[in-house]
């Protein structure tokens, strides 16, 4: 019987329904009753939580308290995936070698909840680290999944918004999914699931709103919330619509500094394969993969 903080992380994520909710991303699209032998969990719909004013934490990060009004007359004036405040690139490092921090993206809802363990397998069969950004929804959904790769060291877990929904505060829409809708809506997308991480343990950085994209308003409040936005600079399966041929192209052409967006929750893509074949090239020119890590050497 397992003892001790993981099973009470299991306990709390066992309590939790799975989330639903229509899915528009090709990420999210792809409808499956099994994953790979895992019987996908259904649960209660779910209604966001309120949010409640956070503190410093016991691990010295500080969570802003902000009231939402304070941007209530800001006007957006930019909007996309590539805006000033997304960190889209590595801090480069003169002298080392070429450098890429590999991100997957695990969306959630009711066709998005699935988790491709070819994708993790590749991971740990070349000892390769990456940054996994969980959405609410997929947490709930995959209570066990998420104990394991929290307690993955080769892993590090990042947030993924609550909705899976743009980040905006005047609902815009990214292919055709509606953004949140208010200042206040931004600040539940961010901090709903950052606080369901922190009770599993997790000390959140780093945000990726779904389908990446932003105003500059809500690129402003997600930094006043203390959060780092995590771009991206090389799209290697497209929402997990691209075939093997692809990805393996899109990550062996990487760049120095460049972070990958990829997709860990559609097992039926091309990702994991072409992630595969990818690894054995790179791993021979001797890439360097990191986390998405201020912390990382």
């Amino acid at each position: 019987m397992t003892t001790g903080p993981f099973a009470i992380k299991r306990r709390r994520l066992l309590a939790l329904g799975a989330l639903t909710l229509p899915a528009a991303l090709a990420a999210c699209g792809q409808p499956r009753s099994t994953v790979r032998g895992y019987a996908l969990p259904v649960g209660d719909q779910h209604s966001p939580s309120s949010f409640l004013p956070m503190q410093t934490t016991t691990t010295g990060v500080q969570v802003a308290t902000i009231d939402a009004g304070t941007y209530a007359r800001q006007v957006p004036t930019e909007w996309g995936t590539d805006l000033p405040g997304i960190e889209s690139t590595l801090t480069p490092s003169p002298g080392r070698r070429r450098t890429i921090a590999l991100t997957f993206d695990a969306c959630g809802g009711p066709h998005g909840s699935g988790i491709d363990t070819e994708v993790l397998a590749a991971l740990t069969e070349f000892g390769i680290p990456a940054t996994v950004f969980l959405n609410e929804r997929w947490i709930r959904a995959n209570p066990q999944h998420t104990e394991q790769l929290i307690g993955d060291p080769l892993l590090s877990v990042e947030n993924h918004g609550s909705q899976h929904v743009p980040l905006s505060v005047g609902g815009r829409a990214a292919y055709g999914i509606a953004g949140t809708a208010s200042p206040a809506g931004v600040i539940e997308e961010i901090e709903s699931n950052r606080a369901l991480l922190r009770s599993l343990g997790v000390e959140s950085r780093w945000f990726r709103a779904g389908t990446a994209h932003y105003d500059d308003v809500a690129v402003t409040i997600a930094h006043d919330l203390g959060v780092r936005l995590a771009g991206f600079s090389v799209n290697a399966d497209f929402g997990a619509t691209a075939g093997q041929s692809t990805v393996e192209t899109q990550l062996r052409t990487a760049p120095d500094g460049a972070i990958v967006l990829a997709h860990m929750n559609q097992p039926t893509s091309g990702t994991a394969a072409g992630l595969r074949s990818a690894l054995h090239t790179l791993v021979q020119d001797g890439v360097r993969f990191v986390h998405l890590d201020p912390g990382a050497p």
